[in-house]
């Protein structure tokens, strides 16, 4: 997917469109969590749409729920959606940020003169 220590450094304009699919790619997971937290909170907890959301996004974000689950399915939803949320946020900067990096790294190889 990325050039190796053989080939030149990636124009910019490819570069950038190249980061831009990686943070689609990282928004298509980061929405679909969301919605997948949101469904869970509005089945266990019987809370809004809205009030899902709020929840969902706060694990999502690393904050930490905000209503705090009354059932016992809601609570083992909880827990387990959030640890699925902090993989989530972990694997979505990653996603994000690879292209920076590999493009850091390969100027640095590039300057250094070896192949």
């Amino acid at each position: 997917m990325y050039e190796s220590r053989q080939h030149p450094l990636l124009p910019f304009n490819r570069f950038l469109r190249r980061w831009l699919w990686h943070a689609l790619v990282a928004a298509a997971l980061l929405l679909v969590s969301l919605a997948f937290g949101m469904a869970g909170y509005a089945y266990y907890e019987h809370l809004t749409w809205v009030d899902g959301f709020l929840n969902s996004s706060m694990l999502l974000g690393g904050m930490g729920p905000v209503d705090a689950p009354k059932t016992e399915g809601g609570k083992l939803f909880a827990g387990f959606y959030a640890l699925y949320a902090g993989l989530v946020f972990i694997v979505a900067t990653g996603v994000a940020f690879a292209p920076v990096v590999h493009r850091v790294l390969h100027r640095f190889h590039l300057q250094d003169g070896k192949p």
